[in-house]
């Protein structure tokens, strides 16, 4: 009989372990239960998942085995069976973190920590008979595994943006589970890049719900002013299944509209009626209660009507011309900084840049909480709204592209009905080169066509055509509805070069100065030519305001930024430590002396 003589062959040893853990995945990505978004979560029938989470930090990655096998993995949530088990893991036992929240501002020693962190929560729950349960996370930065009940129910990829998943078959009537391994690790081929300038906050940082819906429902929904002159009114509406027959109901009581439709084949239906809504704007943002019901369901809503468009290089807000008086706003929380998470947190923000004067902010550098979006539309503040394409990216990268396409993709969905968010951001300061601009126009074109009623448009960057000529030329052009460049002339130059500044524009577009501003310290004193301090902040926004006014077309500003926030790029000890602190408010909520020159230049406005 032959005899088989095994020799050890690192290179073909890895080349099977590399074809088993193809095909496990495979399989995994086979098993995966994540659903398409389902729009308008909050007037939907929903229990909430938010509280206190146990954790297990898990630096070398060791709680999850690469082929979804290993008995004792963190998913699994085992208990010792005998005595002598060896299990050394145990979520019972372990630290809790609050849900929704970052890890890096509830615990000191994560305050820097990037990797896999495993939550686990227990609830009850008691699933209605006939209906289907869908989980719903509102965010996960960056990457989330989810698991119910031991079973592994799929990936999602993406910080800002809102995913669910179909648990319908794993959930128990009484007592269940759910474990996240969540992954905030950078990387370069990610959504945003390695490289930015904000806190990587990790973790669970918006709602977790249990939505309750027919096994048959309105998965989105679309209802907008079409025509101005005609005042007429656009309502459509997608179901979860492309099936024929369902009967819709559309009520705005304060209109006194009642519309029944039936859904096609696709599971689609579209109707168009004459209303005469109020028109919403910051002035008065007004809101019409929605009810949208089939079989028994009913989902509830506040919609408001208007128009933005464009006309050369005016911004049109229902017809009438509109300044665009903004301000930058990062999602960290109030005071203190830390991931924002509710509507007591937005509404502090957005009052602030009321008493600044605004009618418009620029949610930078990604989709923020839907609780921002509609606390703005209800306090009359217009939105600029952004997905993380910022800086450099792998351009080339097909992966990469996907994955930004689907971030503006469920971005638009999730804020679609909201009357104030008005412009759809692409990116920020990018790099002018080839396969950046087939990149981003792929994305302007996608986002058009996805939303109409919309205008689109990205932060650039302009070029110095001489020492004192600033010429915006950038081939995006030609893909935006509106132009928009950050400067920082004061704080990246000298502040005197301010007067003698000529900007050309040679575009007949609309322009929004996206950026501009310097840091200060709250509450450091001196000359206005000492950098960090409060007076140098102040000149600065008075120069460059004066520079602003004689761009021709000019028809907005969003500064930088509302108020100071962490970033670990900003390292300078007693001054910074580790925020950026361009803020005309304090991470404490203090006044620094240019949020008066800014109120008083937008009072004028």
């Amino acid at each position: 009989m032959k005899q088989h003589t095994l020799t050890f062959c690192p290179l073909r040893m890895r080349i099977v372990a590399m074809a088993l853990a193809t095909m496990m995945t495979t399989v995994l990505l086979a098993e995966d239960y994540e659903i398409p978004q389902v729009i308008n979560v909050l007037g939907r029938s929903t229990t909430s998942l938010n509280g206190e989470w146990n954790y297990v930090v898990d630096v070398q990655e060791q709680g999850y085995a690469r082929y979804g096998d290993k008995e004792y993995g963190f998913h699994k949530n085992i208990k010792p069976r005998t005595p002598e088990e060896k299990i050394e893991y145990d979520f019972d036992a372990s630290p809790t973190l609050r849900v929704p929240g970052d890890w890096n501002t509830q615990h000191p020693e994560l305050f820097f920590y990037e990797g896999w962190m495993w939550y686990h929560h227990r609830f009850n729950y008691h699933p209605r008979a006939g209906r289907r349960t869908l989980l719903y996370f509102g965010a996960v930065n960056y990457d989330a595994l989810v698991f119910v009940n031991g079973k592994r129910m799929g990936h999602h990829t993406g910080g800002f943006t809102p995913f669910c998943f179909d648990v319908t078959d794993v959930i128990r009537d009484g007592e269940n589970f759910v474990i996240v391994k969540v992954d905030n690790k950078r990387h370069a081929e990610a959504i945003p890049t390695l490289s930015f300038d904000w806190w990587n906050y990790g973790g669970i940082t918006r709602d977790v719900m249990l939505v309750d819906v027919a096994p048959v429902y309105v998965e989105d929904y679309n209802l907008q002013l079409t025509s101005l002159e005609g005042r007429r009114i656009a309502f459509s509406v997608k179901l979860n299944r492309a099936e024929a027959g369902h009967v819709v109901t559309l009520s705005i009581p304060e209109l006194k509209i009642k519309k029944t439709l039936t859904t096609d084949s696709d599971g689609k239906a579209t109707i168009s009626m004459k209303a005469k809504p109020t028109l919403w704007c910051p002035e008065n943002p007004k809101l019409y209660k929605v009810e949208i019901a089939m079989e028994g369901d009913v989902i509830t809503d506040e919609v408001g009507f208007r128009t933005i468009t464009t006309e050369g290089k005016k911004i049109l807000l229902n017809g009438e011309q509109v300044f665009l008086k903004g301000i930058c706003v990062h999602e960290d929380k109030a005071y203190g900084g830390g991931r924002a998470t509710n509507t007591e947190d937005a509404h502090t923000l957005l009052s602030w840049a009321k008493e600044l004067g605004c009618n418009f902010v620029r949610l930078v550098h990604y989709p923020h909480n839907e609780y921002m979006v509609r606390e703005a539309e209800r306090m009359g503040i217009m939105v600029w709204s952004e997905i993380p394409v910022y800086w450099d990216l792998t351009w080339e990268n097909p992966d990469t592209y996907v994955n930004a396409e689907h971030q503006l993709h469920d971005m638009i969905k999730r804020d679609h009905n909201r009357a104030n968010v008005i412009i759809w951001s692409i990116a920020n300061e990018t790099p002018r080169i080839e396969a950046r601009r087939l990149f981003l126009s792929r994305l302007s074109k996608y986002a058009h066509n996805m939303d109409s009623t919309r205008l689109v448009s990205l932060a650039m960057e302009v070029q110095a055509a001489s020492n004192y000529v600033n010429r915006l030329q950038d081939d995006m052009n030609e893909y935006v509805d509106v132009l928009s460049f950050n400067q920082y002339i004061g704080w990246y130059r000298d502040i005197h070069d301010a007067p003698l500044m000529k900007w050309e524009v040679p575009y007949n577009k609309p322009v929004i100065v996206s950026e501009f501003g310097g840091g200060a310290k709250y509450g450091l004193h001196g000359e206005k030519n000492l950098r960090w301090s409060e007076e140098f902040q102040e000149n600065l926004y008075i120069e460059n305001l004066a520079m602003l006014e004689k761009i021709d077309g000019l028809s907005g500003t969003t500064p930088w930024v509302l108020k100071d926030f962490y970033s670990p790029r900003r390292q300078l000890v007693g001054v910074q430590d580790y925020h950026n602190v361009k803020g005309v408010f304090s991470d404490n909520g203090d006044k620094k002396k240019a949020f008066y020159v800014l109120r008083d230049w937008y009072s004028r406005r």
